[in-house]
């Protein structure tokens, strides 16, 4: 069994990826690489495995010549293949092409009821990586490079040299593909590849021993930075909620680290720039008693008042109506409510803010559900009723809190806004007829 084969042999067991009840998918492009990877795990494993490959379109009949001499060498080797074509409106970008690669590779998993990806990204690939990103300006994290395992993708040959890899491909008569754009120095891995790894072998021999020797020690030292910073966030947040003040007290470098972890946590693209702009927002807005939000995509935005900081998503609050005909439980999987007989005077009365109720009901069928428009509530120990809005308004919950609150309706009337207070029309006068509770088991999803 030859070194690479044994090596691969090891991961497997490391990772518990050595059952025969799974099925491996390997991302097949037909070069050096992913053809190492794939001949060696047909010799050292019987699982299924399923060679996936993207022709991204670009080369014309270049492309298509390599994705039939991929679905040929399946052939020969006795593994199932299966391929796709990448629209000709997909920009012709390494960042486009690597989203939509990813992409592709998640659908197969899917497609083929898979846990395993397997991708041949070596130990050139990860100084190369490494290389790359300390000309954008990388962090610590960006030093360690490119992770043997995130999620369902796996990448066993990442200590294995790229020289080692054509060896045993010369060795095996196994014949790849060879992708002219490779050579293409526009793209900036090529140029990294061709014109700066050269002249940093030069200066040392063992270059890439010595890079991936730093992904390694980055990769410890963040490990110890991260668990810091988490016992430090575990003392400041609350239901997801990073405290203004207790952040405040934290010096600048770990209030920066806590903003980058932000972007980690959300997958987002981060920068020094982007750390610095919402590190200056947090500050500013700090006092601000009702709040303000900047953008941190599309779909995602950073809050801030003089009481938290949070991320927040954009929310879908047109979400079913839950009909409630009598008293009893209701239960899903992000909460649970309930209504109980009482019949008797009340000792202790529950604060506004808390999820537990005594009130007096007097006939069903009620409503559970988001804020509508036109809903209306009487404030208890007020005459009138008022506009839902304005009670949120004065009660000063932030604009994206107000559509995740829930309420006990009869019809367009609120009779308990959860956590904020019952309306007049069901006080206690005597004694309670029901008590409420409400349980929020996990935020903001309905099932």
């Amino acid at each position: 069994m030859s070194d690479i084969c044994k090596t691969i042999e090891l991961f497997l067991k490391k990772y518990e990826l050595d059952k025969s009840d799974l099925s491996y998918i390997v991302a097949f492009s037909g070069g050096y690489d992913s053809l190492c990877l794939l001949d060696s795990l047909k010799k050292i494993t019987k699982n299924r495995i399923i060679a996936i490959h993207l022709n991204h379109n670009w080369r014309g009949e270049e492309s298509n010549q390599e994705e039939a001499n991929c679905k040929k060498i399946c052939e020969e080797l006795g593994i199932d293949f299966y391929s796709e074509t990448l629209s000709a409106d997909v920009a012709h970008t390494e960042t486009a092409a690597r989203a939509a690669r990813y992409d592709f590779f998640e659908r197969c998993a899917k497609k083929f009821d898979s846990r395993v990806i397997f991708t041949a990204h070596n130990q050139n690939d990860n100084a190369e990586t490494l290389i790359y990103r300390i000309c954008m300006g990388t962090g610590v994290r960006g030093l360690q490079g490119i992770s043997e395992n995130r999620g369902i993708f796996y990448r066993p040959l990442l200590n294995i040299s790229r020289a080692d890899i054509e060896n045993y491909c010369k060795e095996n008569k196994l014949n790849p593909n060879n992708d002219s754009s490779n050579s293409n120095t526009k793209y900036k891995r090529n140029f990294i590849r061709t014109k700066i790894l050269p002249l940093l072998l030069e200066i040392n021999p063992n270059t890439f021993d010595a890079v991936n020797s730093l992904s390694t020690v980055a990769k410890e030292e963040n490990e110890i930075v991260t668990e810091y910073i988490n016992n430090i966030l575990e003392k400041i947040t609350v239901d997801e909620k990073i405290s203004t003040k207790e952040f405040l007290k934290l010096s600048a470098a770990i209030q920066k680290r806590i903003i980058y972890e932000i972007f980690i946590k959300n997958n987002l693209d981060y920068d020094r720039k982007k750390i610095l702009k919402i590190w200056k927002f947090i500050k500013e807005n700090s006092e601000n008693k009702s709040g303000k939000t900047t953008s941190l995509t599309d779909n995602l935005w950073i809050f801030v008042n003089e009481n938290y900081v949070e991320i927040i998503s954009k929310f879908d609050n047109t979400q079913p109506v839950f009909f409630i005909e009598k008293e009893g439980k209701l239960e899903t999987e992000n909460w649970i409510f309930e209504i109980t007989k009482f019949d008797k005077p009340v000792e202790n009365f529950p604060p506004d803010d808390s999820c537990c109720a005594y009130v007096n009901l007097k006939d069903f069928p009620l409503e559970l559900r988001y804020r509508k428009d036109g809903d209306i509530i009487k404030p208890l120990g007020l005459k009138g009723t008022q506009k839902l809005k304005k009670y949120l308004n004065e009660k000063k919950i932030p604009n994206h809190e107000k559509d995740r609150l829930m309420f006990l309706t009869r019809k367009n009337e609120v009779l308990w806004a959860i956590g904020l207070g019952i309306s007049d029309k069901i006080k206690v006068e005597k004694n309670a007829s029901h008590k409420l509770t409400f349980i929020r088991k996990r935020a903001d999803k309905w099932k």
